[in-house]
C-alpha cells in the first residue's frame, strides 16, 4: 500500500499513501494502511509527498489525511486525481499543492527534489530526500524506457549528478527478471499490428492509469479507421484529467457509449476497464451480456493489454472462458506477449541506474520476499550494502553505521466498510468466549495445478497469546493448502477457516482472537 515515513530530529514526512483491493474478502473491500501505529508512536507527518498517481500510491490519502491535516505535494496529474477523491469525500482540496517534475522544496529539516523517471503513468518521479548529512533516493515505481510515448525520456545526466547517494530505497518488483523491460513504443507497434488483423468490434482492456497505452490505442485506431469509445468509470475519470493536462492530444473525439450500436462493427474500438477479471468492471459485464449499450458476438475481438496481477489468474481465466463462449477472439500476454510492457525495472535497468547514482546502501522495497532478496544479491554484487529486507511495520534506522532494524510494529489490517475505516474483522468475533490474546497471520499464497502453495515467509504476530510451535504449524498449513480446491482467495479463506480454528484449538492452551490475511504472491521461476 506504499506508505513510507521518514524521520529526522523528531520531524517526519510521509511518502505516498496507497490502498489495495482485498479479493479474499466478501465484496472485495479496500484496505488502507493502519494509521494507529504512527499515532501510538507520536508520529504526525508535517507533509505528504506523492510520487505518482497510481491507486496503490494515492488511494488511501482521502482516508488518512484527515488524521494529519498536512500539506500534500503532487505533480499535476496526481494532484488532479486527488482533487476528485477529495471532492467525493467532501474534503476541501486546499491542502493539495502542485509541484512540477524537477522542482525542489523544503519541509522542516527535509529538502526534497522531484526527479522524473518513466513509469506506466505520466509524471512519475523519484524523490531525492536530504536531511542532515544523509541523502536518500526514494525511487518510487520506475523503468528506463527509451520511448515512453507520453512525457519526456529520462535525463541520465540528472541522475549522474546525484552520485554518490548514501541510500537508495528501491523498487524490487522485477528484480528477478533478467535483461531490460520492453518499451511503450514497442507495445504501440504491437497494438497497431493486432488491431489491423481484427474484423469485428474490438475491445482493448488495460489499466485506466496507463495513459501511454491509451495513446497507443488511439494511434492504432486512427491507422485502421476505427472510432474510439470508453467503458468504465475509472477510465473516463483518468482520460478526463489527463486530457485537461494536455496528455491526450492524439485522442480523437470519443463516441458516446450509447451511440456504439449505430456504428458498423469494423469501425468500433472500445477501451475498457476489467483486465484483471474484476466482477463489476466493464469487460466482465460485456462477457456476461449485461452491458446496456453493447453486446459481443462471434467475430469480435478482445485484446488484454495488461499482465495478470498475481492472485487474479483464476478470475481472469473465468472471464476469458465466458468471452470464448461468445465466439470472441482473444489476444493476451500468452499468445501476444508484445501487447504489454511492465512499468518496473529489470536487472539491467537496476544496474544502469545504480552505476549512475553510486549508492552506498540499498533498502529493497515493493514485491515479495523473493524479489527483495534477489535485489539485495544484485546490489551486493555491485558493491552496495544491502543487509535488510523490510516488512510492513519495521522501524529502520539509517546512520553512520548503516541500516539497522530497531523495532517491528504489527500492522493489523484496516478495511473500508460503509464509508469508514475499521479494523479487519478477523476470522471470528474477537469478543467470543474463551479467547485470550490475539494472533495475526499474513499468508502469501499462489495457485498451483493441484491446490495452493505458500510462497515466501509466513508472517505471524501474536499478542498475549499462548505459545505456538511455528514449525509444526507451518508444516500443517502447507499440507492443508495443497489439499484445498478453491478458485478464488475468498473461497480459499472460507475453506481454510474451520481447519485453522480446529488446529489452533488443539495445539494452544487458550484460543486467541485470530486475524487472517491471505495475499497473492508470485510463484518463483527457475532457469
Amino acid at each position: 500500500m506504499n506508505l513510507t515515513l521518514y524521520g529526522y530530529a523528531d520531524e517526519w514526512i510521509a511518502v505516498d499513501c496507497g490502498m489495495m483491493i482485498r479479493q479474499d474478502l466478501p465484496d472485495t473491500p479496500l484496505q488502507v494502511p493502519n494509521f494507529e501505529t504512527p499515532r501510538t508512536l507520536g508520529i504526525t507527518p508535517r507533509a505528504l509527498f506523492i510520487t505518482h498517481g497510481h491507486e496503490d500510491h494515492i488511494g488511501a490519502v482521502a482516508w488518512l489525511w484527515p488524521h494529519w491535516q498536512c500539506p500534500i505535494y503532487a505533480t499535476p496529474l496526481a494532484a488532479g486525481l486527488l482533487r476528485l477523491k477529495f471532492a467525493e469525500h467532501g474534503l476541501a482540496p486546499n491542502a493539495i499543492r502542485v509541484i512540477e517534475p524537477g522542482e525542489a522544496l523544503s519541509s522542516g529539516a527535509f529538502t526534497l527534489r522531484y526527479l522524473p523517471l518513466p513509469h506506466s503513468i505520466p509524471e512519475s518521479c523519484a524523490l531525492m530526500i536530504a536531511a542532515g548529512r544523509q541523502r536518500v533516493l526514494h525511487t518510487g515505481d520506475w523503468k528506463l524506457d527509451p520511448d515512453p510515448l507520453v512525457g519526456p525520456a529520462l535525463d541520465a545526466e540528472q541522475f549522474r549528478a546525484l552520485a554518490p547517494v548514501d541510500l537508495v530505497v528501491g523498487d524490487s518488483t522485477n528484480a528477478p527478471v533478467p535483461g531490460h523491460s520492453a518499451s511503450e513504443g514497442d507495445v504501440a507497434r504491437a497494438l497497431a499490428e493486432t488491431l489491423a488483423e481484427c474484423r469485428g468490434r474490438v475491445v482493448v482492456s488495460c489499466f485506466a492509469s496507463n495513459i501511454a497505452r491509451i495513446v497507443a490505442v488511439a494511434r492504432a485506431a486512427n491507422q485502421t479507421g476505427r472510432r474510439i469509445s470508453l467503458m468504465g468509470r475509472s477510465m473516463e475519470r483518468m482520460v478526463s484529467v489527463a486530457r485537461g493536462l494536455g496528455y491526450l492530444e492524439e485522442l480523437p473525439p470519443l463516441v458516446p457509449i450509447h451511440d456504439l450500436g449505430y456504428l458498423p462493427p469494423h469501425e468500433v474500438v472500445v477501451i475498457a476497464t476489467g483486465s484483471q477479471g474484476e466482477p463489476r468492471a466493464a469487460l466482465t459485464r460485456l462477457a456476461q451480456g449485461r452491458h446496456p449499450h453493447m453486446e459481443l458476438a462471434t467475430g469480435d475481438s478482445v485484446i488484454f493489454s495488461a499482465k495478470a496481477i498475481p492472485g487474479n489468474e483464476r478470475p481472469i481465466e473465468r472471464l476469458k472462458t465466458r468471452l470464448e463462449r461468445l465466439g470472441v477472439t482473444l489476444f493476451d500476454e500468452f499468445n501476444r506477449p508484445a501487447l504489454h510492457a511492465t512499468g518496473h525495472p529489470a536487472q539491467e535497468e537496476l544496474k544502469t541506474l545504480y552505476s549512475w547514482i553510486k549508492p552506498t546502501h540499498l533498502l529493497p522495497v515493493h514485491g515479495e520476499a523473493r524479489h527483495q532478496q534477489v535485489h539485495r544479491e544484485l546490489a551486493e554484487s555491485l558493491g552496495i550494502n544491502a543487509p535488510l529486507s523490510p516488512l510492513n511495520g519495521d522501524m529502520i534506522r539509517y546512520d553512520e553505521n548503516g541500516l539497522h532494524r530497531e523495532a517491528r510494529h504489527p500492522q493489523p489490517p484496516c478495511i473500508v466498510s460503509q464509508n469508514a475505516v475499521v479494523a479487519h474483522p478477523g476470522l471470528d468475533d474477537a469478543s467470543a468466549h474463551g479467547r485470550r490474546g490475539s494472533l495475526h497471520l499474513a499468508l502469501p499464497v499462489t495457485a498451483t495445478d493441484t491446490g495452493w502453495a505458500r510462497i515466501g515467509r509466513l508472517m505471524l504476530e501474536s499478542t498475549g497469546a499462548s505459545p505456538l510451535d511455528e514449525d509444526s504449524f507451518s508444516d500443517w498449513l502447507d499440507d492443508q493448502l495443497d489439499a484445498i480446491h478453491a478458485d478464488t482467495l475468498a473461497e480459499l479463506r472460507q475453506s481454510l477457516k474451520p481447519c485453522l480454528l480446529g488446529w489452533l484449538a488443539e495445539h494452544m492452551q487458550h484460543l486467541p482472537s485470530i486475524h487472517l490475511q491471505i495475499m497473492a504472491a508470485e510463484m518463483p521461476s527457475f532457469s
